[in-house]
């Protein structure tokens, strides 16, 4: 069977994009994707000369490109001044509270230090309030230990003078009644009695005023003491109300303190969190950039190849067969006759099928 193919063809110009754009897509295969500069390769172990310099090569068109594309690159902005402000103020505020701190510490050590020595006094006072007795021979006795040590003294020496002023007023009498010529009668005898005896009961009295004198003084200065042993205790207690107090100022310190730490942990992780987005954004800025110069001949190439394609579907290829199949006997025998005949009756073109095969 004889089989006749026609071919239509695009255009050439078709044709000649068409293989340009496989020698590219052959010629890109074989270069290596290279994201860095020529100083930032090496040749690794193992590496043939050959692919080494096709890296380098790579590289320096990495270079090439990432010049080419600067004005294109991904910029990130940077602080502002109210940004920068307020993160220095941010800054300084972070541990501001610990003089405060110090300050209120150390005023705590030094009133536990004055409580302590307060106790410590108190303790003393409170051993000898101790030995305080009640009733009135308790109390008798403890007036005695408040007596003046001079009293006896004092006494002795106003009953002196007591008794030497007796003896002169005695003596003037006497020298009354010796001028009257009385002296040693019955009457001037009875008068010296009555001043005896007057002078003695007032030399008692006076005498017995004294010892209450110094008994009340002793007295009070006993009840004082006991006022003052009294004014200890409930100073002791009241010492014992400002350690209560001193104990919950310290734990509301502790409180605090924590809870400013928590304030400024939240403020350095929230100003962490501002500098690791601005560094991490400055990071995909030059990522992105390092991605565009790499993938941009893919990318050009992938372009040239969509148009191509596009410009080649509106030349599409057209294929012709016709399939003639091999003569029988009879169809010879029969064609013999009709080319004879054709030689008398004029020539007649035979009918051809076609069959289009795209």
């Amino acid at each position: 069977m004889a089989v006749q193919q026609s071919q239509v063809l695009p255009a050439q110009f078709v044709q000649d994009l068409g293989q340009d754009l496989a020698k590219q897509v052959t010629a890109q295969s074989g270069v290596p994707v290279v994201s860095t500069g020529l100083a930032g390769i090496s040749q690794q172990a193992g590496e043939s000369a050959a692919d080494f310099t096709a890296r380098q090569d790579a590289a320096r068109a990495f270079t090439t490109r990432q010049q080419s594309l600067a004005g294109l690159a991904p910029q990130v902005a940077g602080q502002d001044q109210l940004q920068k402000d307020a993160q220095t103020l941010a800054q300084q505020g972070v541990g501001s509270f610990q003089p405060f701190l110090n300050q209120a510490q150390t005023q705590a050590t030094l009133a536990s230090g004055l409580g302590t020595q307060a106790l410590g006094q108190l303790g003393t006072a409170a051993s000898t309030f101790g030995g305080i007795g009640t009733g009135a021979t308790s109390f008798q006795q403890g007036v005695q230990d408040f007596m003046s040590p001079y009293q006896s003294q004092v006494i002795d020496a106003t009953l002196s003078e007591f008794d030497r002023n007796k003896a002169i007023q005695e003596q003037s009498i006497r020298d009354q009644q010796t001028a009257l010529g009385a002296l040693g009668s019955g009457r001037a005898g009875v008068q010296l009695a009555e001043f005896g005896t007057g002078a003695a009961r007032e030399r008692a009295l006076l005498q017995a005023g004294l010892l209450q004198q110094g008994f009340g003084q002793a007295a009070g200065a006993r009840q004082q003491d006991i006022q003052n042993r009294m004014g200890l205790a409930q100073a002791t207690q009241g010492l014992g109300s400002f350690q209560s107090g001193l104990a919950g100022q310290q734990a509301a310190l502790g409180q605090t303190q924590q809870a400013l730490q928590g304030t400024d942990i939240s403020r350095l992780g929230s100003l962490g969190a501002l500098n690791q987005a601005q560094a991490q954004a400055g990071l995909d800025a030059t990522r992105e950039a390092a991605r565009q110069a790499t993938f941009l001949p893919q990318e050009q190439l992938d372009r040239f190849a969509g148009q191509v394609t596009g410009i080649m579907g509106g030349y599409p290829a057209q294929f012709q067969s016709t399939n003639v199949p091999n003569p029988t006997p009879l169809q010879t025998a029969l064609g013999i006759g009709t080319t004879l005949a054709g030689v008398y009756t004029g020539f007649k073109p035979p009918v051809q099928r076609f069959q289009n095969v795209t």
